[in-house]
């Protein structure tokens, strides 16, 4: 490619707000770690009419770094050149970066931003695009894969980052679709927007393919170290460990302000989160889609957990059919490399409705459930208010394998609210009171202290402590102590089926 054509390039991937990609693997990785490999390839593109287009690197550029001091492995697309389009060698690099990673045990980090298949070379870059899928298969559960996309990202192009762990995308610059809207109005005549049907906000909200957004590629990238920072560079790792400047004994007396009395009363779950956990360090994922389940990473005494928890003020904290493939995803990163799961549970059952039954909430919901089961990190959970039906082993029942479990005095286990269930079993006795109201107002609050009180479930060795709010934060410290030797070994078998 002449050098004036590629001055013209950059020109205008500056011209669109993006950076090129030099610019991001120079603003990303420590000064001068960058080591390119396999550089000097040139795609066999005159074979297909595009002589006057070859350059070395077949418009991506692959290579190891460190990245605050840490491994990862790198691809990242140039759209400078045949806009970033992947071909046969250009994804072969790719596939090596990633099969490079595995082999060394560290992160892959991948940036896309590409128009997609080479289409004049047809089967070669479809085949390249199996090959990736395939190493991003082979590396699931043995690295971790972030996808940042920071351009166009369409066709068999999405299902590489789809298969990663994490999806980042930035505003305004981002994109990804199977099918574009030229397409879309063609086949189906709707009307839309590139940014309306793939761009950051419809992905992170809508449809839950990206977990986290920025306003700018800088941003983007300071969120990816914070990332890296939390997880281990691979399963059977260990996640860095910070010198805990919060206090392992802190108290947390806002807790008794922050979760109402109440039971059907909203609050926001993340305040109790960033009460128990190390000041500052909650990195919630997922944030915008699925809102009635919060999860994240975050550190208690310097180290790794995986954080999720009911959410009150949206849906009442249900659990629904996207909350339960949310959920169920993030348990099972956690479990891969070997990061504790916490429970906040105040929950009052999956959500109920035509448009959920019909939708495979029982398919979705038992996903959690498995997820759940199959993990043998150490788990544990904290029962804040209120934890029924079948929503309360899905967070908290150690029946399911939680190994540790943790209740609020005031907390209520059962299989439904007081109300309803007093209405079932006491129905003879209220009708013929001569006080209805009266009569159901006692019945309420006898089931409530004969089947719903937290004392109960700890009688039975369901719940192993009933804490005061105050020291919620040193007694998960000390139970995730307890915990950190625990090995846990399963039936041999090939793998499980989960119910996708």
């Amino acid at each position: 490619m002449a050098s004036n054509d590629r001055s013209k390039g950059i020109e205008r991937q500056h011209e669109k707000g993006k950076l090129t990609a030099q610019e991001r693997i120079d603003l990303f990785v420590d000064t001068g770690s960058f080591v390119e490999t396999e550089r000097h390839v040139v795609g066999r593109t005159h074979d297909f009419g595009l002589a006057d287009k070859i350059e070395p690197g077949d418009g991506v550029i692959t290579g190891s770094a460190l990245v605050d001091g840490r491994q990862v492995w790198l691809a990242v697309q140039d759209f400078t050149v045949m806009g970033g389009s992947l071909g046969e060698m250009h994804a072969q690099r790719i596939a090596n970066a990633e099969r490079m990673a595995i082999r060394t045990r560290t992160p892959f980090i991948q940036i896309n931003d590409s128009g997609g298949a080479r289409i004049q070379e047809g089967v070669l870059s479809l085949h390249g695009y199996g090959a990736i899928f395939r190493e991003n298969t082979n590396a699931s559960g043995v690295i971790p894969q972030i996808s940042v996309i920071l351009g166009p990202c369409a066709g068999g192009a999405v299902y590489s980052p789809a298969i990663t762990d994490f999806v980042l995308m930035v505003d305004r610059i981002s994109n990804m679709y199977i099918t574009g809207p030229d397409v879309i109005r063609q086949v189906t005549g709707e009307e839309i927007s590139h940014e309306d049907l793939g761009g950051a906000s419809a992905h992170c909200a809508k449809s839950g393919v990206a977990h986290a957004r920025f306003d700018s590629e800088q941003a983007c990238f300071a969120w990816v170290k914070r990332l890296l920072d939390i997880l281990p560079s691979h399963a059977g790792g260990t996640a860095p460990l910070h010198d805990g400047a919060d206090d392992a004994d802190r108290e947390t007396p806002e807790i008794d302000s922050i979760v109402p009395v109440a039971e059907q009363a909203g609050y926001d779950v993340r305040k109790v989160v960033a009460s128990v956990c190390d000041a500052g360090s909650f990195l919630e994922i997922h944030a915008e889609y699925a809102k009635n389940i919060v999860v994240g990473f975050a550190r208690l005494a310097g180290r790794s957990v995986g954080i999720m928890a009911n959410q009150p003020s949206f849906l009442a904290g249900a659990l629904d059919i996207n909350a339960s493939d949310k959920a169920a995803r993030f348990v099972r990163f956690c479990d891969a490399f070997g990061i504790p799961v916490i429970s906040f549970a105040d929950v009052p059952g999956f959500l109920p409705g035509v448009g959920q039954e019909h939708g495979g909430i029982i398919r979705h919901g038992a996903k959690m459930l498995y997820a759940i089961a199959e993990a043998t990190v150490p788990k544990l959970a904290i029962i804040l208010r209120k934890a029924y039906g079948g929503a309360f082993i899905s967070m908290a029942s150690k029946a399911l394998g939680y190994d540790r479990v943790l209740a609020l005095p005031r907390a209520q286990i059962a299989v439904m609210g007081a109300e309803g269930a007093a209405a079932i079993v006491y129905r003879r006795e209220i009708t013929g009171a001569d006080d209805p109201d009266g009569e159901r107002a006692r019945r309420i609050a006898e089931f409530k202290e004969r089947v719903m009180d937290p004392g109960v479930a700890a009688g039975f060795g369901y719940v192993d402590e009933i804490i005061e709010a105050h020291r919620m934060r040193p007694e998960v410290i000390r139970s995730l102590e307890i915990l950190a030797s625990k090995r846990e070994s399963r039936e041999p078998r090939k793998h499980g089926n989960v119910p996708l």
